[in-house]
């Protein structure tokens, strides 16, 4: 699993900085100063936790543990309902998509919280 898990966290990495980029430079002129600031948010937070999936898969290859997996997938599925919902208002204008964006927050959460308990289990 830490493979697919390192291998997810650098694809998610590489987009992240190609969705920045292409916030930058190609939506700057296109989309209203509050949106644009939306879509970068995104690639933020797209980038935070693809460096934290790279985290787990590096700490579940050494402190074997459901809970990496798991803290694995939250993050992976948080990155699609958290950033994906914030590109997809920014890009399409929809409101209603923003409420979409707490659940991958929550998803987040759980996240780190797995990982540190799977961290505290190893540590014990």
């Amino acid at each position: 699993m830490s493979q697919a898990f390192f291998s997810l966290g650098a694809l998610s990495a590489f987009i992240a900085v190609a969705a920045g980029a292409f916030g930058a430079h190609a939506l700057e002129s296109r989309l209203e100063p509050d949106l644009l600031v939306v879509f970068e948010t995104g690639a933020r937070y797209q980038m935070v936790h693809a460096l934290g999936l790279l985290a787990v898969a590096l700490a579940s290859a050494r402190w074997p543990s459901d809970l990496w997996a798991w803290s694995g997938w939250f993050f992976v599925l948080g990155t699609v309902l958290f950033a994906g919902s914030l590109y997809a208002l920014a890009l399409s204008g929809q409101r209603w998509l923003g409420a979409v964006t707490p659940l991958g927050g929550l998803c987040f959460l759980a996240g780190w919280a797995l990982a540190a308990a799977a961290a505290w289990r190893a540590a014990i």
